[in-house]
């Protein structure tokens, strides 16, 4: 660097350019007479030194140029996700609680464990998301990705009308729609399990004392109760009796 700055630089201190091609001209000119002088107390100059020893050991390029890349330690979180950045990325969900190690560069995001690259993503800058594989997913999680909502729906919708109305209330009243699927999917065990017709039957009563929800519908179908014949009869917004339930009078 101090022969660059004496011999290139100090030479180019007072001039002005206006583009950075007309500075590498400039360079490049004195940078071979610099390689072309000669050697104080050595034979030859810069460029003959480097014909004999430099040139003949030098191999060709990689075809793929230099990628800079940053390498991160990170703990595989309980949703089989690591975080960079603000963003999450997938990867097996067998590595939950385990560290990988992050590969990270201008495009990629490659996760290792045990020195084997286990997933691999685009990176992303959007914080607060998730990139997931899906077949990075437990299989039950994977279940939830075939569904939407109105397939969903559409399936209550085969099984009979009590049923589409009790999905459509799951779907409808979850803080999360994970909570929702889940549900729904329980509600399609239960079609298998006791047949689409007590289903309906059960759906219809769940309605009816208005509980259409999975742990009531369950309930019914192992009670037996939606083989009965009889609905309850308590009318909408009415309390039931109960010697516990006081009542608006008893505040008069």
């Amino acid at each position: 660097m101090l022969v660059v700055e004496r011999w290139i630089l100090a030479r180019l201190r007072n001039r002005k350019f206006f583009s950075l091609v007309e500075l590498n001209q400039a360079i490049a000119l004195l940078l071979v007479d610099l390689n072309q002088r000669a050697f104080k107390k050595l034979p030859g100059n810069r460029r003959s030194a480097f014909e004999q020893l430099d040139l003949p050991a030098l191999q060709p390029l990689p075809a793929k140029r230099f990628e800079i890349c940053r390498w991160k330690s990170a703990k595989v979180n309980i949703d089989y996700h690591v975080e960079f950045e603000g963003h999450y990325y997938s990867v097996p969900h067998a590595l939950v609680r385990t560290t990988v190690e992050l590969r990270v560069t201008a495009t990629l995001v490659e996760c290792f464990s045990s020195n084997q690259r286990v997933a691999c993503h685009a990176l992303s800058h959007l914080r607060g998301k998730h990139t997931t594989t899906p077949d990075h997913m437990p299989a039950s999680h994977r279940a939830h990705l075939e569904w939407t909502p109105q397939k969903l729906i559409d399936w209550g919708l085969r099984i009979g009308v009590s049923t589409a109305a009790v999905v459509t209330w799951q779907l409808e009243h979850r803080p999360h729609p994970e909570q929702g699927y889940r549900a729904c999917l329980g509600m399609q065990r239960l079609a298998r399990q006791f047949t689409p017709v007590r289903l309906e039957a059960a759906c219809t009563r769940a309605l009816a004392i208005r509980s259409p929800n999975l742990r009531s519908v369950t309930n019914i179908l192992k009670s037996g109760l939606d083989r009965q014949q009889s609905l309850p009869t308590t009318k909408p917004g009415a309390l039931p009796a109960h010697e516990n339930i006081r009542g608006p009078d008893y505040f008069h």
